[in-house]
């Protein structure tokens, strides 16, 4: 087998200036080629076209916008809204408006159609600024009318293979077509590189989505991208799936509640982690993650927080009733809210969005609250995909993401079943005992490090959340005023084991006592006897001795009267 040496990556391309489209095109258009954008009408086919050229006037690359059907000062207007200046680039020589008014009777009438008229006025603005880049906008205003078919598609050629002569990098709009791609079902044919805009309409929420039908010479992207239009133009998601290979930090990141660090072995999360707490409504979810919040702004971290159901203002008020004050990491830049009911936009619409407010802003955390209420725009796999991908994304970036998802009493899933993809799983819960209701919380998994299996109980404060310590009773775990009654029965129970202790020491200690009298009295007795004794003794050695001298005397008595 021949094995070629033709780099692949001979294919030259030109930068789109699109955010994400370079990378799923691997690099941008094809340079010195014409590239067919096909769509409905409002898809963004003009944006598109635009943004391309000034973004190629930005990195020297000047081009030519050709209108066959809004005027100069139409197009200004229009892109202002957009921060677009073209006034300005015109002034500066890299970009150039050239607007050609096409008259269809006349055409109708005469039956005439040639292009060479159009080819020198385009020759003429290119050289004009030196163009490199080029856009026709579109190409049923410049055919429209012509009732020849052969005529069309030889003029088509004709156009085409022009604009490659000449090495412009050329971008030609056109109107989505009932059988095909575009109305003549041949631009798609001719061009080298063949993009399509949709905006298709689902249970009432529209989704803009990019597609690239071919890529001559370059391997692209095959998949159906979302894309959206704001305020700083098109910003395309060129990620559908992540390869698993995001790097995994050591650096721990505290949760702001201290018991919850103790109950994790390593005092807090794995930066760059993912953190779903999941408990019914009520259960503190939100009072969660505002004091995780919080305390990343303390750290000096920037924290951006997708809120679906409470307004900034709602929601900074609700907080300051346990002690947190969001406000001011608002005002220093270092917390950034953003909330919209999900019915707002499409999943992949959201998405798009998520990217676009992620790039921007460069958070450190992330915080969605909640992320149940997507469901409410797609079916649980729909919401399922979604967040797969936006989990993958925050994890290569990096950043620590905290989702809250409600979930129904008396279930330990959510309805969108994500706890699997998460690096750490905390439950809260609601128990009702001796009519009230008392919060536990439970760590049922959490990757790479010890933590505690103990179900905790803990109380919302005006000082934030308080875990107390486990308590159990003779039935099992005691909360609450039961808790309260439990410990107050068990410290009555205690005071009076102990008082019966102290009494049974002082009655062993007047035992004591006495017989410590008992025996010095013993003692005491002893000494008389012994003493007693002892002069007994001491006055039989006494009479002994008497009785000896006494013998003695007799003694020598009895001598002497023997002697005489």
């Amino acid at each position: 087998m021949i094995k070629s040496n033709i780099d692949k990556n001979t294919l030259e391309k030109s930068s789109s200036g699109i955010r994400g489209l370079d990378e799923i095109t691997e690099g941008g258009l094809p340079k010195g080629r014409p590239t067919l954008i096909c769509g409905s009408a409002g898809c963004g086919k003009t944006l598109f076209a635009m943004q391309f050229l000034v973004h190629g006037a930005e990195i020297g690359e000047p081009g030519v916008f050709v209108s066959f059907e809004e005027t100069q000062e139409e197009l200004e207007q229009n892109f202002r809204s957009l921060g677009l200046d073209l006034k300005l680039l015109e002034k500066q020589g890299k970009f150039l408006v050239e607007y050609i008014y096409l008259e269809r009777s006349e055409i109708e009438e005469t039956g005439e159609f040639d292009l060479e008229g159009l080819f020198i006025r385009l020759a003429y603005a290119i050289e004009k600024i030196g163009a490199k880049r080029i856009v026709l906008d579109t190409l049923e205003a410049l055919f429209a009318g012509l009732p020849n078919e052969f005529i069309l598609r030889a003029e088509l050629r004709r156009l085409f293979g022009w604009l490659k002569t000449n090495g412009l990098t050329a971008i030609i709009t056109g109107e989505t077509g009932e059988k095909s791609l575009t109305r003549y079902g041949l631009e798609e044919y001719v061009a080298d590189c063949v993009i399509k805009l949709d905006n298709p309409v689902t249970d009432k929420i529209s989704t803009r989505n990019l597609r690239i039908i071919k890529y001559r010479g370059s391997s692209h992207g095959s998949n159906e991208y979302p894309f959206l239009i704001d305020a700083n133009g098109i910003s395309v998601l060129p990620i559908t799936s992540l390869m698993l290979e995001h790097e995994a930090s050591t650096q721990i990141i505290p949760t702001g509640i201290p018991r919850l660090d103790s109950m994790l072995g390593n005092k807090g999360f794995y930066k760059g982690s993912s953190i779903l707490i999941t408990g019914a409504a009520g259960n503190g979810k939100s009072s969660m993650s505002a004091i995780f919040a919080d305390n990343s702004c303390k750290n000096g971290n920037k924290c951006l927080f997708f809120a679906f159901e409470e307004s900034p203002k709602q929601i900074i008020r609700n907080m300051k009733s346990i002690g947190i004050d969001l406000k001011p990491w608002v005002d220093k830049g270092l917390l950034k809210f953003h909330s919209t009911r999900p019915t707002l936009y499409g999943l992949e619409t959201h998405l798009v969005n998520i990217h676009k407010m992620v790039n921007d802003y460069n958070p450190d955390m992330v915080i969605f609250d909640p992320i149940s209420n997507l469901i409410t725009v797609g079916t649980s796999d729909e919401v399922k995909s979604m967040l797969t991908r936006l989990i993958d994304f925050l994890k290569n970036r990096e950043i620590t993401t905290l989702s809250t998802s409600l979930r129904v009493m008396g279930q330990l899933e959510t309805d969108i079943g994500v706890s699997s993809l998460m690096d750490t799983w905390i439950d809260l819960k609601a128990l009702e005992t001796n009519g009230e209701r008392n919060r536990t919380i439970d760590i049922i998994k959490t990757r790479g490090m010890f933590h505690s299996n103990q179900v905790r109980e803990f109380i919302i404060t005006n000082n934030g959340i308080k875990i107390v310590d486990l308590y159990l009773g003779p039935n099992g775990m005691v909360t609450g005023s039961a808790r309260i009654s439990q410990i107050s029965r068990e410290k009555a129970d205690k005071l009076i084991r102990q008082q019966e202790i102290e009494r049974q020491q002082r009655e062993l200690e007047q035992k004591r006592q006495t017989i410590d009298l008992k025996i010095k009295e013993l003692e005491s007795n002893y000494k008389i006897e012994k003493q007693d004794l002892d002069t007994t003794i001491e006055q039989e050695k006494l009479k002994e001795e008497s009785f000896k001298k006494e013998r003695d005397m007799m003694a020598k008595i009895r001598h002497a009267v023997g002697d005489e």
